[in-house]
């Protein structure tokens, strides 16, 4: 397997660039709000509130601001368990959850989903908005490879769209894998 090195993401010590923001290990800690390990990809900001350092690699917490009409493409993760909970917004979430069974489902403010690993989807946003995840441990930091690092969340910023190279790196640094041209049926009149 070809492994990309995410140069960017490192000081001059060779330590991560968001060293320090969490504990890295199992102990307890608080973040006020806006606090937490920034990236962007596309229009989103990513902010890892929680990384599997933390927790044994047991899980990973993110929390996502989305401006509308972003879409992530069809995707499956070999390894990682995935939650959608909206805090703002709408997003239309598509999962296939049998082979050849796929659904569309617009989910508002307190709604929640949950993709297991093997399972295709994708999302648009259809109201710019504010989802958390809770992600198997680990994944939460494919957002900072395949992304760009912040050091605060500002939606002025414009998108950063990284090249192929970086995508295709990151995705199979992360056990994941991106499904073009897969057909989703049109979004039913449901919520």
């Amino acid at each position: 397997m070809r492994t990309m090195t995410f140069e960017y993401l490192a000081d001059p010590s060779g330590r991560p660039a968001w060293d320090g923001v969490l504990p890295g290990k199992p102990e307890p800690f608080f973040l006020s709000a806006g606090e937490g390990e920034h990236s962007r990809l596309f229009g989103d900001h990513f902010s890892v509130l929680l990384s599997g350092d933390e927790t044994e690699n047991q899980f990973g917490m993110i929390l996502a601001n989305c401006p509308k009409g972003d879409l992530i493409p069809a995707h499956t993760h070999a390894g990682t368990h995935e939650t959608f909970f909206v805090v703002e917004g709408k997003i239309r979430l598509f999962v296939e959850m049998e082979p050849g069974e796929k659904v569309s489902r617009l989910l508002l403010p307190g709604d929640f989903a949950y993709v297991p690993a093997g399972h295709a989807h994708a999302y648009q946003v259809e109201e710019a908005g504010k989802m958390l995840g809770t992600i198997s441990g680990g994944f939460e930091r494919f957002f900072q490879h395949m992304g760009t690092l912040t050091d605060r969340i500002d939606p002025a910023t414009p998108p950063f769209i990284p090249p192929f190279e970086r995508m295709q790196a990151a995705a199979e640094q992360h056990n994941m894998s991106f499904h073009p041209g897969f057909e989703w049926p049109e979004p039913s009149t449901d919520a």
